[in-house]
């Protein structure tokens, strides 16, 4: 295993912002401690999901600042030292009290119906907020606020199927991280060796894509032939939100275990970055649950391709080497028993004969799935940022994952800089998905209706 180095002086500096956030919850902590004489606190003796549920009704209807501290920093803590069982009653709670007022509801709605116009619609929408919300605004006054209604949305999200009454509680959470992590409060860092353990330690937890194997290969993927980058929050400071992982390479990359190597020297690695005119994109994880369905994602790729573009003037083009999740599960549900099974024949891809007989007829198919057969998740996000569908590549990871997803093909999504906003305006406006002539070929050599491609494949293998 590599030996994580010390930091090195600039490493302070790339992440100087944090003693801020330290100064930020001291300030917290003081203005709670201040208010704490001020501050309705029910008596510790009382059953701690009581105690929690009397804190949320001091906070909502309090008016002190600091009495309003010193109570989020209370049910702060009450909140962590229940089981997960007595949490999940807790929000139960949330989620079915601190509704609107009804009246003032109801007679905002008739003065609108009666004279709408942008004052009395005003007065509607103000109306019409749940009280929650602005409980949860005031429970993010607690120092570690937001990390505490981060955490408690990613455990009770998967609860909702079972728990539907959980909803109004997501809505709410979801409204209001919508505006805490808007875009304008976001921090693109790059990622290298030099930067903090603890933040290095969530890369290697939080990849989803591609498994990182500990240090060692943490360090390949960091080292002068890559690049990494990651949009952090002044809240969360050392807590990455979302990263992609770049490859510096020549030429659009069709495998992604040529990127994972670890085999070459650092003196290649840099030879290597010299000679680049292609920057791979072939991860992009989400780190924090609490936040699905917060797109971070599309401003993260356009702003590292404006990074690298500055650091590296000799890169010419933008693209990833994506997975395609949802290609196999589609496509057994197209194909013939015959043909399903002569997919599922084991180690077919390391059998030359069966692999070429198979590729031309898979490609086809592929490529009719990601332009219009299919929803595949990571085919919208990248043609909806106004990327262009470009290649497919043949067992482009023939790991067992991506056997899984989509048979080992994988797919380069190509960011044009001079094309991205018509690509996207096409793309939102009716669908329109932006294709190279090497797809638009693929999809040209449909063979005839009656024929079934792979069968014909199967047909041949066996004469």
């Amino acid at each position: 295993m590599t030996a994580r180095p010390e930091p090195a002086p600039r490493e302070k500096q790339a992440f100087g912002r944090s003693w801020i956030d330290r100064l930020g919850n001291r300030f917290w902590s003081s203005i709670a401690d201040r208010g704490r004489g001020f501050a309705p606190l029910p008596a510790n003796s009382l059953a701690p999901t009581d105690r929690a549920r009397l804190l949320a009704d001091a906070l909502i209807s309090g008016r002190g600042e600091a009495s309003g501290a010193a109570i989020a920093r209370e049910l702060h803590a009450v909140l962590s030292a229940l089981e997960p069982a007595q949490r999940l009653g807790f929000y139960q709670h949330l989620a079915e009290n601190f509704e609107p007022d009804g009246e003032k509801l109801g007679a905002a709605a008739s003065t609108y119906l009666a004279n709408p116009n942008p004052q009395t619609a005003t007065l509607l929408a103000d109306a019409a907020e749940p009280r929650r919300q602005e409980l949860l605004r005031r429970m993010n006054m607690s120092p570690g606020g937001t990390a505490m209604l981060v955490a408690m949305r990613k455990e009770f999200l998967p609860q909702l199927r079972t728990n539907p009454e959980l909803k109004p509680l997501d809505s709410d959470l979801r409204h209001l991280f919508a505006s805490w992590f808007n875009r304008g409060f976001l921090e693109l860092r790059r990622i290298d060796w030099q930067t903090p353990a603890v933040i290095l330690e969530k890369l290697i937890t939080y990849e989803a894509v591609h498994e990182i194997q500990g240090w060692e290969d943490l360090r390949r993927r960091l080292s002068a032939d890559r690049r990494c980058f990651g949009f952090f929050h002044p809240a969360l400071p050392n807590e990455p939100l979302i990263f992609v992982e770049v490859a510096l390479v020549k030429g659009l990359a069709a495998a992604v275990q040529n990127l994972l190597a670890r085999d070459s020297t650092e003196a290649e690695q840099r030879a290597r970055a010299a000679e680049a005119d292609t920057a791979i994109f072939y991860s992009i994880s989400n780190c924090q649950e609490g936040l699905r369905g917060i797109s971070f994602g599309n401003f993260l790729i356009k702003q590292v391709v404006e990074e690298l573009r500055a650091e590296l003037p000799n890169l010419k083009q933008f693209s990833t080497l994506s997975p395609i999740p949802g290609f196999r599960a589609w496509a057994e549900k197209h194909l013939a028993a015959e043909e399903t099974s002569l997919l599922n024949i084991p180690g077919w891809p390391e059998d030359a004969h069966i692999s070429a007989a198979l590729q031309a007829p898979m490609l086809r198919l592929c490529a009719k799935y990601l332009t219009g057969g299919g929803r595949d998740p990571v085919a919208k996000f990248h043609l909806g940022n106004g990327a262009r569908l470009e290649r497919l590549n043949w067992l482009g990871n023939s790991a067992e994952r991506g056997m899984a997803e989509s048979y080992g093909i994988m797919v380069n999504y190509l960011y044009d800089l001079a094309t991205i906003e018509a690509n996207h305006e096409a793309f939102v406006r009716d669908g329109t998905i932006a294709r190279s002539e090497g797809v638009d070929s693929l999809l040209h050599a449909e063979p005839p209706a009656q024929q079934r491609p792979l069968l014909s494949a199967l047909a041949r293998l066996r004469g």
